[in-house]
């Protein structure tokens, strides 16, 4: 808006034909004055009404609604001569701006290539976002990182131990699932003895690592995300960076690093409940004799299961804590942009294991391992 003169000259309006539509010219000081003339008679609905401001001194909403309204007629205005402040008022305001009222099938084109564009930006950053973590663990292998001790140690307590409880009670009863649905079926040929050599090679290789890594995105990544989340909205990250220090070395390096400590514990962990579940179930409910059950598991479980089983869970823990410390770092500034990171972190982390897990299950088994 121009800045106020001594004596600002009346409001004036004057419309002028085009080829294509019309031209409004504006001139003087508009505020408190909210009718237009009416656009020439010849113009047709679709066409490009264009405004000249640049004799416009002063201007208020009341002009915002009267080109508003002049817009819902059916004409496309052009918002290329629009002061700054007039163009932000129609654009919230949903006018029929020529640049937002495209046809139909244009408008879903739009559409679909507004939403590809915002899927490539987060695709975009969340390369970057890795890149930066792997330059941060670089950093570290050769000591210059500014992670702190007492941070690595405080993650290592939130995601290993304080996860135990939640992964025990899990792993047992999947452990005791897959041994019922294994046991009914071996029962008719009367090899309940087998179920042991299930439950060992099930629980070691897929079960256990898979279990450990959605545990993890619903409670750690989660958690990750929302303490992120929240001190971007309080602007701790925005004051660290001003500081001088990395935001990734400083909070996101931590707790991958823990996760990535922490996860064949846990894998191991889980594996072990749920193998005691199904001995549970071999010998209370279909009589097998715990020392055979035992001696079954020995011989089925090998080293090519019991590495793939860690690496799987290694490999889950790890996207876990990228997905949460990606959407935690990169959320919006208020208690629902932190609500929706946290959302973002867990759906984020559950999809890319179950990629994962695929991917790594049909490597494997091409391999032959």
């Amino acid at each position: 808006m121009p800045t106020e003169a001594a004596s600002d000259p009346p409001p004036s309006a004057a419309w002028e034909a085009l080829s294509d539509g019309a031209l409004l010219r504006l001139a003087g000081d508009w505020r408190g004055r909210a009718s237009l003339p009416a656009p020439p008679a010849g113009l047709a609905a679709g066409q490009q009404l264009r405004v000249d401001t640049q004799d416009l001194t002063h201007f208020d909403s009341g002009l915002a609604s009267a080109l508003w309204a002049l817009a819902g007629r059916g004409a496309r205005l052009d918002p290329a001569g629009l002061p700054e402040g007039l163009r932000e008022v129609l654009a919230l305001a949903g006018s029929g701006l020529a640049s937002a009222a495209p046809a139909p099938r244009s408008r879903l084109l739009s559409r679909i290539g507004l939403q590809w564009a915002e899927r490539l930006d987060r695709g975009q950053t969340t390369l970057r976002f890795v890149g930066e973590v792997l330059q941060a663990a670089a950093r570290a292998l050769r000591g210059r990182t500014a992670m702190r001790k007492a941070d690595f140690m405080h993650q290592l307590q939130a995601t290993g131990p304080s996860s135990l409880g939640i992964v025990s009670l899990v792993s047992f009863l999947v452990g005791l699932i897959l041994a019922y649905m294994g046991a009914a079926q071996l029962q008719r040929f009367g090899a309940q003895i087998y179920m042991a050599d299930l439950v060992t090679i099930g629980v070691v290789r897929e079960i256990a690592a898979l279990m450990t890594g959605i545990i993890l995105a619903g409670r750690v990544g989660a958690a990750f995300a929302a303490q992120l989340g929240s001190m971007q909205a309080n602007e701790e990250i925005d004051a660290l960076q001003s500081m001088g220090l990395n935001p990734v070395e400083h909070l996101v390096l931590p707790r991958v690093l823990a996760m990535l400590l922490v996860a064949p514990l846990l894998t191991t962990y889980a594996a072990l409940v749920g193998m005691l579940a199904g001995l549970l179930v071999a010998v209370g409910i279909y009589d097998v004799e715990p020392i055979e059950y035992l001696v079954h598991c020995r011989d089925s479980l090998t080293l090519s299961h019991l590495g793939i089983g860690l690496l799987k869970g290694t490999v889950y823990a790890v996207l876990v804590a990228l997905a949460g410390c990606r959407q935690g770092l990169n959320a919006g500034r208020s208690a629902q942009a932190v609500g929706d990171a946290t959302t973002a972190a867990v759906v984020q982390a559950i999809v890319w294991i179950v990629v994962a897990a695929s991917a790594l299950t049909m490597m494997f088994q091409r391999l032959d391992w």
